[in-house]
């Protein structure tokens, strides 16, 4: 599970490359994927109207031009992946995503939602910090309508279970997203190519033992920011 908002682009990137990754191995039938909450700026507001280009030019101290250059490196990676990609989004906090992405989790939906929310935010530019736009998006994704309205009007509700996900990550050694672990065994830092997914899950299907592959040299968002 990965920031969406204001976030990290290569995490809706690295989804489908991981998915194209898992589509080619032959042992997918016998993967669980789960998807784990990371914020990178847990200190976002809940919801502001200031556009991705504004906060991109303002996080990295350049022009409204070179964050548009930027935003179109990402753009033209996105398609590479058939993924549409929109640069009139805005920044927000993701913390209520990341407790109805749980919520899901509970009604086995939890992929639906998180591929609605990319969508939602990257192609599309819905506004994620309205509470009637998240709730018809996880009631289209298979949440039922009450218990999406019940979580989002209450803060508390999941928020362990996000803390929980997000201390788990550290303890894991990540620092920037996206981060996938096999059998809590292989970590694969970055968006990597589908192949470089392949390749680690037939090589977690015979070995053992953490390692963290591939971590220089792909595209992440940390702390200091996305690269792009």
């Amino acid at each position: 599970m990965a920031p969406l908002v204001h976030g990290c682009p290569w995490c809706y990137i690295g989804k489908a490359r991981f998915e194209a990754g898992l589509a080619a191995f032959a042992g997918r039938v016998d993967v669980e994927v789960v998807h784990r909450s990371f914020e990178l700026d847990p200190a976002a507001p809940p919801a502001t109207d200031v556009p991705i280009l504004d906060m991109l030019a303002a996080k990295y101290g350049v022009s409204r031009e070179q964050a548009e250059a930027m935003e179109a490196r990402v753009a033209e990676a996105a398609a590479g992946e058939g993924l549409d990609y929109r640069s009139d989004r805005v920044h927000g906090n993701t913390f209520d995503l990341h407790r109805l992405l749980h919520l899901a989790k509970a009604h086995g939906v939890q992929d639906a939602l998180l591929t609605a929310l990319y969508h939602a935010n990257f192609a599309e530019a819905r506004p994620l910090g309205d509470a009637a736009v998240l709730t018809g998006i996880a009631v289209a994704a298979g949440v039922p309508e009450e218990e999406a309205a019940r979580v989002l009007a209450d803060p508390t509700a999941y928020a362990e279970e996000v803390r929980a996900d997000e201390r788990a990550a550290a303890e894991l050694g990540a620092t920037g997203v996206p981060f996938f672990v096999i059998d809590r065994r292989y970590g694969i830092s970055g968006a990597q190519p589908a192949d470089v997914f392949r390749q680690a899950l037939e090589r977690a299907q015979a070995d053992s033992g953490v390692q963290v592959l591939a971590a220089a040299d792909a595209d992440t968002c940390g702390d200091g920011g996305c690269a792009i």
